[in-house]
């Protein structure tokens, strides 16, 4: 394998893919992370471990699959040509647009969950845990959606299968690292669930506009466009940056009330 990786090329291109693959899998380790904790909490890391790991081998199946068929993904399955909607539909975009549709309905679920609840922590213990199982399958076939960002990204930046295999496990290692890190925050810092919870809506609207664009989707002679990863990045940031000045000005308020601890 190492010899694949040898050539300033190869070694360049390594370097770049597997920090493009980790940033693109940190939305995959969100809801690896949130989808963890719908299970009995002592199985909570064992199955993030697991999702990971079957994200990794479905990421390196998937680059196999679309290197071989890339064709068959990209191909039309049906056309509409109305007056007000055309559309020209791959099943990669399907895909896109399902995960994209279930990503949004996860999040407002969830939402609607926390704004309903009337107590937080006793809810907390006494809610319904999702199976093993089941769990896992979730996290299985929305691996198959995220992993089309990542595996496209990089078909489209090598042809060599050594240096993709190789940048798609280092990335998966390295998630297997932050995974227990980013669990940890977020039960601490209970508040930044919800910005999780939006970040993962922010996600879910990226891949609809994707698979729309996929799609080559238009309402009355508008198509819709994907949003840029530099704008995706930017959004993404100042909803941490707001969240973070948000907190912090709110426990300096209660401090300065005498409710703070």
């Amino acid at each position: 394998m190492l010899e694949g990786l040898l050539t300033l090329d190869n070694l360049t291109t390594f370097l770049i893919l597997t920090a493009l693959e980790t940033v693109l899998g940190f939305d995959n380790l969100l809801y690896i992370t949130l989808e963890a904790k719908k299970v009995d909490p002592a199985k909570e890391r064992l199955i993030r471990r697991w999702g990971i790991i079957l994200a990794i081998a479905l990421r390196i199946v998937l680059l196999f699959v679309v290197l071989q068929l890339i064709q068959a993904f990209q191909d039309p399955i049906f056309s509409v040509d109305w007056s007000f909607f055309t559309a020209n539909v791959s099943g990669h975009s399907l895909i896109v647009l399902a995960g994209g549709l279930f990503l949004m309905y996860t999040a407002m679920k969830e939402i609607y969950h926390m704004l309903g609840v009337s107590d937080l922590v006793d809810e907390g213990s006494r809610a319904r845990r999702n199976s093993f199982a089941k769990a896992l399958l979730w996290i299985v076939i929305m691996n198959v959606v995220f992993s089309f960002d990542t595996v496209l990204s990089a078909v489209a930046l090598t042809d060599n299968f050594i240096v993709m295999t190789s940048a798609i496990v280092i990335s998966g290692i390295l998630m297997v690292v932050m995974s227990d890190s980013v669990a940890t925050f977020l039960s601490k810092n209970r508040m930044y669930e919800v910005l999780g919870l939006f970040v993962l809506l922010l996600v879910g609207i990226v891949l609809i506009a994707e698979g729309g664009h996929i799609a080559h989707l238009t309402f009355f002679g508008f198509p819709i466009e994907p949003m840029s990863k530099a704008t995706f990045y930017f959004v993404l940031f100042s909803l941490v940056l707001v969240e973070v000045v948000q907190t912090r000005y709110q426990r300096k308020l209660l401090n300065e009330q005498g409710l703070g601890h």
